[in-house]
């Protein structure tokens, strides 16, 4: 009995470990659901911790809490949301659907830190004083999810676009095989070919400011079922003011607190606009690959940096690892989306009953999509080497730069001389030299891998 102590609540008696900051309800939901051993994620928690902060500055601010009080569960608060006691919310991912026990876990926690400070307050009278989970738990996603995506998935972003752009305009004047279908095609430059990765961050970043105008909206003040009984009408405004202050973030209040606690829709939008972008960097990620690929055998038109040996058997190889891990997180992501778009439509009538696990997914796809946005631009794209003999030996023998001849030779007499070029492997302007009846410096001209890179018609009138 000396490893625990006895704590009450509405439901009885129960033993909880001596050492926790955690009360009974706390305890009960520990023993209730030992299922994955995952539990609410670190940026969760600090949400949690901001939301009972703000809550306690608003009830003083209206008249519902004495400051000394406030001022006691603020400071508990804010150690709270800073990771200090992470260690203190033990309770499984899978739990009650509304959160219910990670919202007591908190108030429990500051209540007893409050205590052990030579404060009492109560955990649900003061701590959650004004509020219930229901309004809590799903404010804590949206906040959680528009500080991380604002915090860090931004900013990776604009790093990796950085990145690009910069790669793109340093290479804007290599010329490299197009490709279509796999297959050769019309030259593009390497900076073109870069521009349109940058132009899908660029559109990721655009969605994802356009999806966080809902979530920084909180359905904070609707209370048990969306009314606020118990709640000042002006706390959840308040709440939210606070919150803007303490992050920098500007949170407002849903204009409808049925629609914020009954759905999961915003956190739904925002988990699709991260599909989105998952897809966009998976498609970035092989296209690397593709290229890296060989060094011999392979496409071999650029070298990543090698960064671990590639395998326990085959000495001297190198793998696109970077790449790859982006390629697996994406697919993490794209999974994440199916279990929020689920979870999403799992609300009946007042409220949602699968916050907890939009919240784990929701911030788990943010999360390794802004470390691995950073991985690929500072240990791939920035350092990758253009091997430029490949490049140009792959140039000059694509049949398909006859393209160019269209408008001089017309359709057919290119084809053929495509064809020859190919089943010969020789190089198109020789083979052209002997089937067209231009001459050398024509064909030259014609045939410049630059020149195509910029469109248009090259020689003739006739049709394309």
């Amino acid at each position: 009995m000396a490893d625990f102590r006895i704590e009450r609540d509405s439901m009885g008696e129960l033993k909880v470990p001596a050492a926790a900051l955690w009360g009974a309800q706390t305890q009960r939901a520990v023993d209730n659901f030992p299922i994955s051993g995952l539990t609410m994620p670190r940026e969760f928690i600090r949400a949690l911790g901001l939301i009972k902060s703000a809550a306690a500055q608003a009830n003083a601010d209206l008249g519902h809490l004495s400051k000394n009080k406030a001022k006691a569960i603020r400071k508990q608060a804010e150690r709270v949301a800073a990771g200090e006691f992470d260690a203190q919310f033990p309770i499984d991912v899978f739990q009650t659907g509304s959160g219910t026990s990670s919202n007591m876990n908190a108030n429990e926690v500051i209540a007893h830190l409050c205590a052990r400070a030579g404060t009492k307050v109560h955990p649900n009278d003061d701590v959650n004083n004004g509020q219930s989970s229901n309004d809590v738990i799903p404010t804590a996603v949206h906040v959680s999810a528009a500080l991380t995506v604002s915090e860090h998935l931004l900013p990776a972003l604009t790093h990796l676009k950085k990145t690009i752009d910069k790669r793109a305009k340093e290479l804007s004047k290599v010329a490299k095989t197009g490709r279509t279908h796999l297959m050769d095609a019309m030259p593009v430059t390497f900076g073109q070919e870069l521009s349109g990765w940058s132009a899908q961050i660029a559109s990721g970043i655009e969605r994802l400011n356009d999806a966080l105008k809902r979530v920084r909206k909180l359905p904070q003040g609707g209370t048990a079922v969306g009314t606020g009984i118990n709640a000042d009408a002006k706390l959840g405004p308040a709440i939210c003011k606070e919150l803007s202050k303490m992050t920098g973030v500007k949170f407002e209040s849903a204009g409808n607190f049925f629609e914020g606690m009954s759905s999961q829709d915003a956190a739904v939008e925002l988990s699709g606009q991260l599909k989105t972008l998952a897809v966009a960097l998976m498609k970035i990620a092989n296209d690397l690959r593709w290229m890296n690929s060989g060094p011999l055998a392979g496409i071999g038109e650029i070298e990543l940096p090698a960064l671990q040996p590639g395998s326990s058997i085959m000495p001297g190889k190198v793998n696109p690892v970077i790449p790859e891990a982006m390629a697996m997180v994406c697919a993490q992501v794209i999974g994440n989306d199916a279990t929020i778009t689920i979870a999403g439509q799992s609300g009946n009538f007042q409220l949602n009953v699968m916050l907890p696990v939009v919240a784990l997914n929701l911030l788990q796809s943010i999360g390794i999509l802004a470390n691995t946005s950073r991985l690929l631009a500072d240990k791939s794209i920035a350092g990758f080497k253009v091997r430029q003999d490949n490049i140009r030996q792959a140039l000059d023998k694509n049949p398909i730069l006859v393209t160019a001849l269209n408008a001089v030779i017309g359709y057919d007499k290119g084809a053929a001389t495509a064809k020859q070029a190919y089943k010969q492997g020789r190089p198109i302007l020789d083979v052209a030299l002997e089937t067209t009846g231009l001459s050398r410096t024509e064909l030259k001209k014609l045939l410049d891998p630059m020149a195509l890179t910029r469109g248009g018609v090259h020689g003739g009138s006739s049709g394309g």
